[in-house]
């Protein structure tokens, strides 16, 4: 009898197991998706970045380097749709 349950066990693990790879096939994204995601990621840590210079900047000509970089960032994650 012990090993009809552990036989079960292994069954059911092995179901659980095929379900997951199953549920993760079905969550892969396409390369390009994938690409979006990174670009999206990208941006948002460049944006961030340059949030950060802007704080910290006191030469105009700087800031206003900084604000333009800081649009065109903004203008490429509304392109790509903003971030997720």
């Amino acid at each position: 009898m012990a090993r009809g349950w552990e036989s079960k066990g292994v069954e059911s693990q092995m179901e659980a197991s095929q379900s997951s790879r199953e549920e993760s096939a079905k969550k892969r994204l396409t390369p390009e998706l994938a690409e979006a995601q990174r670009r999206k990621h990208t941006l948002a840590l460049a944006r961030n970045h340059l949030q950060h210079q802007l704080q910290v900047s006191e030469h105009p000509r700087h800031r206003q380097m900084i604000e333009n970089a800081l649009t065109d960032v903004d203008r490429q994650l509304s392109e790509l749709g903003g971030l997720d």
